[in-house]
């Protein structure tokens, strides 16, 4: 037996076609994503899977905490702060997986021009909403920046712990 043959269970030799032995040679069910487009998702929803509870909470914080310092105006702005954060770190997440096919420059790309895209969209409806005199421009903001901050941190902790690989290599590269 060289070095590119292994023995199974049973005791068999297996090798793959080019002499190299992979995991499903020996009988090994592997999660690994065997595509860029299957990284990508893999991780995006990793990433929504991390952060969605956190982010909640910290929203209902924030809801909790201008409620009681500046009343029912303080917990509406809140409310506001927190839909509009959640939703536009959703649509970070829509957008990683619609992006996830693409050329992996492309994938930066999009990821990239979408947070920034999420900074500008967040700051125009903190503009908007600030004219609005009844709503607590403090707990908007406040709310609305802390869910943004606990979301983007969660998803720093997803993309640590998720398994991926670093290099993903087409068959035909071999």
């Amino acid at each position: 037996m060289n070095e590119n043959t292994a023995k199974t269970e049973n005791n068999d030799t297996v090798a793959g076609t080019d002499g190299t032995v992979s995991a499903e040679d020996l009988g090994i069910d592997t999660d690994q994503p065997r595509t860029h487009a299957e990284s990508v998702t893999k991780l995006a929803d990793a990433m929504l899977r991390y952060a969605v509870w956190p982010a909640t909470a910290t929203a209902l914080v924030g809801i909790v905490v201008a409620s009681v310092m500046y009343g029912a105006n303080g917990g509406v702005a809140a409310l506001i702060g927190g839909l509009v954060a959640f939703g536009s770190s959703l649509a970070t997440w829509w957008l990683m997986r619609k992006t996830a096919a693409l050329n992996p420059m492309m994938v930066m790309t999009g990821a990239l021009g979408g947070f920034v895209g999420k900074m500008i969209i967040l700051l125009l409806v903190l503009m908007v909403l600030r004219e609005i005199t009844w709503l607590h421009t403090k707990s908007l903001a406040y709310t609305m920046l802390a869910v943004v901050i606990v979301w983007a941190v969660m998803d720093t902790v997803a993309f640590r712990r998720t398994k991926l690989p670093t290099l993903i290599v087409d068959g035909d590269d071999r």
